[in-house]
């Protein structure tokens, strides 16, 4: 995993838009309902985001619809878990 997945992770408005992500794909248009910001700035995010390799992106005409990328979302908790999860191991505190 890269810093740009922790780079992308600190921002409250792409966490907003990974968790809507979670209930299933949207296009950029429905995305952009839900946030009071710009389309440019919604952009910007969603490049930060794509570039982290957090969600995927399909184009359907002329709509882009964007999806979480569940394989790096795994990695993430994984990784998330072990470095702050409960350890199993009786010497680690």
């Amino acid at each position: 995993m890269n810093q740009r997945v922790f780079k992308a992770l600190a921002d409250p408005t792409r966490r907003a838009i990974l968790k809507r992500l979670r209930s299933g794909s949207c296009t950029a248009g429905e995305l952009g309902t839900l946030f009071p910001i710009r389309g440019a700035s919604l952009s910007y995010h969603f490049n930060i985001l794509k570039g982290a390799e957090l969600v995927r992106t399909e184009r359907r005409g002329m709509h882009i619809v964007y999806s979480l990328n569940t394989t790096v979302m795994e990695e993430v908790a994984t990784v998330l878990m072990e470095m702050f999860g409960q350890s199993t191991d009786e010497g680690e505190s």
